[in-house]
């Protein structure tokens, strides 16, 4: 890639971007094929907030005879294609990029896409099951105390379905940016805990931005796993550093001491099961009395 010529490296971009989008476009015409369903899957939540919420009926509103129409068959498979596509875009990056690598750290181009589609999947997971319902219920109920009757129109929904799940998708991302940076030597581990307190407080800002509610309890629940992400970025280009300089990481004993701390924890969930009548719930905060 460095013997490359400038033009020669804008055509190779341009190659990769044709074949991405090549690939979004087959994952598209496959989610066309399941729009109903789901759509079905998209507004469960705001039917599950409008029951619990007591509104009759738990539905959205159209407001505008094409809104249906270019909602579910539209944008929505749109949406999906995005994360269905997210590996072979994600495939098409690395392409891109890892001729300017090293031989050694180009073979870490499998668990690279892996690990990068699984996070972008899994902070869309994350929203859907637990931010975004929580931020929606949270948002009608406080109309409805103040004698408003919520009447959510597909399209406003829909909107805020996809900041809510795209931004928490891409927030996910946080780990794989600093591991990169790493790689690019951009930015080392001493560095990134050095600064830690600034990369905190950015974080706490980016949640209030893309936490759909104004509560410290939605915005937490936002910012608590940016953090965790931040420090799982920290390690993992912490063990890329030991890695080039021909070290090895104590696996070892740090593997002996989680184990102990999860036995110790399974063994308290266990205490409260048994003894003090607690269950698991497949809700938040799915361990109640």
């Amino acid at each position: 890639m460095a013997r490359m010529s400038f033009l020669e490296h804008l055509e190779e971009l341009r190659t990769r971007i044709i074949r991405a989008l090549m690939g979004l476009a087959v994952a598209f015409v496959g989610s066309l094929l399941f729009a109903d369903p789901l759509w079905r899957i998209v507004s469960d939540p705001a039917v599950d907030a409008l029951t619990k919420l007591g509104v009759n009926p738990p539905r959205l509103a159209m407001i505008e005879p094409m809104e249906s129409f270019s909602i579910i068959w539209v944008k929505l498979p749109l949406l999906a294609s995005v994360f269905i596509a997210s590996p072979w875009i994600l495939y098409q990056v690395w392409a891109f990029i890892s001729p300017g690598l090293y031989k050694r750290e180009r073979r870490m181009a499998m668990p690279f896409i892996l690990t990068t589609a699984g996070l972008f999947i899994t902070g869309g997971l994350f929203a859907y099951f637990l931010a975004f319902r929580y931020g929606l219920q949270f948002l009608l109920g406080i109309g409805m105390m103040n004698n408003v009757q919520p009447v959510v129109t597909i399209t406003e929904y829909f909107d805020l379905f996809v900041n809510v799940m795209l931004g928490v998708s891409l927030v996910f991302e946080l780990p794989v940016l600093i591991f990169l940076l790493t790689l690019l030597r951009l930015a080392s581990p001493r560095f990134l805990l050095r600064h830690s307190r600034y990369a905190i407080l950015a974080i706490v800002i980016v949640a209030a931005i893309i936490t759909p509610t104004p509560d410290v309890f939605n915005l937490m629940l936002f910012a608590i796993p940016m953090n965790l992400l931040y420090f799982v970025g920290v390690f993992a280009s912490y063990l890329l550093v030991l890695r080039r300089e021909g070290r090895k990481f104590p696996w070892k004993p740090v593997l002996r001491i989680l184990a102990i701390v999860a036995a110790v924890v399974s063994g308290l969930i266990w205490l409260a099961i048994a003894h003090f009548h607690y269950h698991l719930a497949p809700h938040w905060p799915f361990f109640v009395h």
